[in-house]
Parts: C-alpha cells; sequence; structure tokens
C-alpha cells in the first residue's frame, strides 16, 4: 500500500534525522524531497503546495532550533502535517440516532460501491453487533441488485428487494419501512453511479438523497483514480452534504496521492479503507496509523487489531497445548498457519504494518512469501497422507514424487515446503522448552523468522 509514496518520504526521513545540525540548505533538500515525493504521488498540487509550506513554516521556526536532536525534531513535524493532512484524528461512524440510521453511499461506476456496502455492513454486523439491512437503488444496472441480494445473504445482513423497473426513490422509501418493521439498526443505500459525472445522475442522486434522509452520506472512491477521483470528488461534495469518505482498492495503490488528497478537497474524514476482495476487507482509517505507516514506521497498532478480530484462537490455544504435552509440530498445524496468514490479508497485508529496517525492500519480502506462494504450499501439504502430514520424516523420493503430482508441482517445491517446515518446528520447540527469549535469540538479526527468508 502507496510504496512509492512511502519509499520517497522514508528516504527523506531518514536522509535528515541524522544530522546533528539543520541548516538552511540540509532543510530546503528535504523539503524538496517531500515536494517531489508528494507530486509523484499524485497529489492536487494546492494540497502539495500547502502541505510543503506547513512543514517549511514549523522547520524553520524555534521548535526545530531548540530540540537537541533537531533531525528527528523534522521528521516528527513531516509526521504531525501528514496526521493533520489526512484528517488529524479518527472519526467513527454515529450510529447513536433512532434506529434505523440510514448511511448513504455514492460515488462513480466502478468504485466498489456495491462491495463496500457489503464490507461495512459486515463490520457493523461483526464489530458493533448491529442488526444491518441492504438496499439497491441503482436501476441502471440490473446485476448490481443481484449482486448486493447475493452479498447480503452471505454476511448474515437483511436486504430489502428492489426491481430495475422501480424508481429509485420509491425503493428507499420502501426499504425504510421495511427497515423500522424488521426492527434493523442500519440502513444502507447503494445508489447508482456513473462512467462519468453529468447532470441527470447528480438530479438522480439528490432526489435518493432527499427521500433516504441519511444520517451518514459516505462518498466512495477509488484509491488508483488519480485526479479522476479528485475532480469526482469536488462534484459529489458540492451536489451532496458528505459525511465522509471510503477509500477503496487501497492495498492495490502505489501512489496514495488520493488518499492524501480526497479529505483536503471533500472538507470530510476518511471513515475507512477497502483492502482486498473479501467482505471483511475493511479497515477503520486512523490519520496517526497511517502517516506512520507512510513515513516506513509501521502500523502495529491495526495489525494488533486485526490479529485479535481474525486470529482463531481456539486454534492457536490448541496448538499450544499440543506443543506443551510435547507432540511436536507437524504439517497440518504449518498448514493452519498458513490458512489463518491468509485470513489476514497474507504477508504483503502484514508487512504493510510492520516497522521494517532501512535495508529491507517490502516488495521484495512480499515476493518471497506472497499468497499464492502460500497457496502451492497448502496444496503440497494437501496432497499428502494423514499419516505423512504427522511425519514428515517419511517422506521420501518416490512419495515426494507423488505428492508433487498431486498437487500439480515439482519435486523442489516439495523439498522447500520440507526445509521451510523443518525451520518452524526448530522454532516451535524453542518456544515451548525456552520461551520467547530463546526463539528470538535464534532469529537472525534484523531479519524475519526462519522459514520466510
Amino acid at each position: 500500500m502507496f510504496e512509492n509514496l512511502t519509499g520517497r518520504l522514508s528516504e527523506a526521513a531518514r536522509s535528515i534525522s541524522g544530522k546533528g545540525r539543520l541548516t538552511e540548505a540540509n532543510i530546503k533538500d528535504t523539503l524538496r524531497q517531500v515536494r517531489l515525493a508528494v507530486l509523484e504521488a499524485d497529489v492536487a498540487l494546492p494540497v502539495v503546495k500547502s502541505f510543503v509550506e506547513r512543514i517549511r513554516e514549523r522547520a524553520v521556526g524555534e521548535e526545530v532550533a531548540k530540540s537537541l536532536t533537531p533531525g528527528q525534531a523534522l521528521v516528527k513535524i513531516i509526521h504531525a502535517e501528514l496526521v493533520t493532512l489526512l484528517g488529524a484524528e479518527y472519526a467513527p461512524l454515529d450510529l447513536r440516532a433512532q434506529p434505523p440510521v440510514v448511511i448513504l453511499l455514492a460515488g462513480l461506476q466502478g468504485a466498489g460501491k456495491t462491495t463496500s456496502a457489503a464490507k461495512l455492513a459486515k463490520r457493523l454486523i461483526d464489530k458493533d453487533k448491529k442488526r444491518v439491512m441492504l438496499v439497491s437503488v441503482d436501476v441502471h444496472r440490473p446485476a448490481a441488485i443481484l449482486q448486493l441480494k447475493t452479498l447480503a445473504e452471505e454476511i448474515g445482513a437483511l436486504h430489502s428487494a428492489s426491481d430495475a423497473s422501480e424508481d429509485p426513490v420509491a425503493i428507499v422509501e420502501r426499504a425504510k419501512d421495511e427497515a423500522r418493521r424488521s426492527h434493523a439498526d442500519v440502513l444502507i443505500v447503494d445508489t447508482a453511479g456513473r462512467l462519468h459525472i453529468d447532470g441527470e445522475m447528480m438530479a438522480e442522486v439528490a432526489a435518493v438523497h432527499e427521500a433516504a434522509a441519511p444520517h451518514e452520506t459516505l462518498f466512495i472512491v477509488d484509491s488508483m483514480a488519480g485526479q479522476d477521483a479528485v475532480n469526482a470528488a469536488t462534484a459529489f461534495s458540492e451536489a451532496l452534504p458528505l459525511s465522509g469518505v471510503i477509500l477503496t482498492k487501497a492495498d492495490g495503490d502505489a501512489k496514495g496521492g488520493v488518499a492524501l488528497s480526497v479529505r483536503e478537497v471533500t472538507g470530510q474524514p476518511i471513515r475507512y479503507l477497502g483492502v482486498g476482495e473479501k467482505v471483511d476487507g475493511l479497515e477503520a482509517f486512523h490519520p496517526d496509523r497511517m502517516a506512520s505507516r507512510i513515513l516506513g514506521m509501521g502500523d502495529v497498532l491495526t495489525l494488533v487489531e486485526e490479529i485479535e478480530g481474525k486470529a482463531d484462537r481456539d486454534k492457536a490455544e490448541k496448538l499450544a497445548k499440543k506443543l506443551k504435552k510435547g507432540r511436536g509440530f507437524d504439517l497440518s498445524d504449518l498448514r493452519e498457519q498458513f490458512e489463518q496468514m491468509m485470513n489476514m490479508g497474507g504477508i504483503g497485508a502484514m508487512l504493510d504494518k510492520l516497522p521494517l529496517p532501512g535495508n529491507v525492500n517490502p516488495a521484495a519480502l512480499k515476493d518471497v512469501a506472497n499468497e499464492q506462494q502460500m497457496r502451492r504450499q497448502i496444496a503440497i501439504i494437501n496432497s499428502m497422507t494423514p499419516a505423512e502430514r504427522r511425519f514428515p520424516k517419511t517422506i521420501n523420493g518416490s512419495r515426494k514424487k507423488r505428492i508433487a503430482k498431486g498437487a500439480g508441482l515439482e519435486v523442489q517445491d516439495v523439498n522447500r515446503l520440507l526445509k521451510q517446515f523443518t525451520q518452524m518446528e526448530k522454532m516451535m520447540t524453542k518456544m515451548t522448552r525456552g520461551g520467547m527469549k530463546k526463539m528470538m535469540r535464534g532469529m537472525p538479526r534484523g531479519g524475519m523468522p526462519p522459514g520466510f527468508g
């Protein structure tokens, strides 16, 4: 996520943080690097100018001059201004109104409104324990109505039926009545999108907005749309009283320009980040945490929250008890670890949130252990017999050939997995015998745990 921006800003931050004394020349050079970084990220020009100017004003003032570590003080200023640019504080949805609380989603076609509606509903059901109803008023794209109905069934949300022949205003009025009768806490309205902004589209969404009388109006924007997204944000903020933004496809965005521009353009906070294609791929947007991620400092708090929410505690406790009894770590256990990691978005999603040393390239690590690689490893384990998973040392040459053939892979892939397993097994043994301290001593300095390098 935002790899290009992170790389450039991290480089600028590292170059200045090592300076014992700041001069006009090295401040000027750092600001030039920051300006280039945000311009290359496709940030709107007015936003770039005000952002860099605010950093400059604070850098040349007494704030840095009186600091014992001026370089670090300047990095702190860059971080603080990034936080301000991204919205200053976490802004959760206000769900305290009389139910049903109506949330209306608006945006261009292809931005991910329907998927975001399902993701938001899933989050409200799981984390806030809300009873959620979904309704589509997109009568221009009949597939959108069916898609939302399917997603509602998948996540366990209520669904208000609609038809392409109906008037959008009539649909939303009926849905509000249904939500009241069904005792729904939240009604999420998925509106129609267009490939471009036009008068007809804006008139329709404004009419739906008036009928829905939403408590929250969220603008759904594609993180990878660049300046087009900024233009769309401007148009929608003029036509509707927006209360927040959901930034979709953020995990595929290397630049990060939309994230830095949309808050300034709309004047409204980014509420969530859409990551991945799964229905649970919606992250709460914390400006301070995102600023840390952009500067290469990681976001451990969000990672911990994800692990707490998505990791299977029962399985973890079962494995811990098994190891404590001395029954050993086997290939079935390794498969479970891979599956849990994939459930949390894979290695790539975790690396985005971890602070890494300056000499470590996150992109290279992602290539080493990507989701595709994990799927291959799971396929190899699935191709084994239960006895082979329990006793990997019994896997000889002929068995390797059979396993490789069953998984549609090569024998060297099987060998690679078995080597990784051996390293993981040693690590798990160290954990059970001598605790975490011994395990940490066994790790390579500044590197990944054995089995991932």
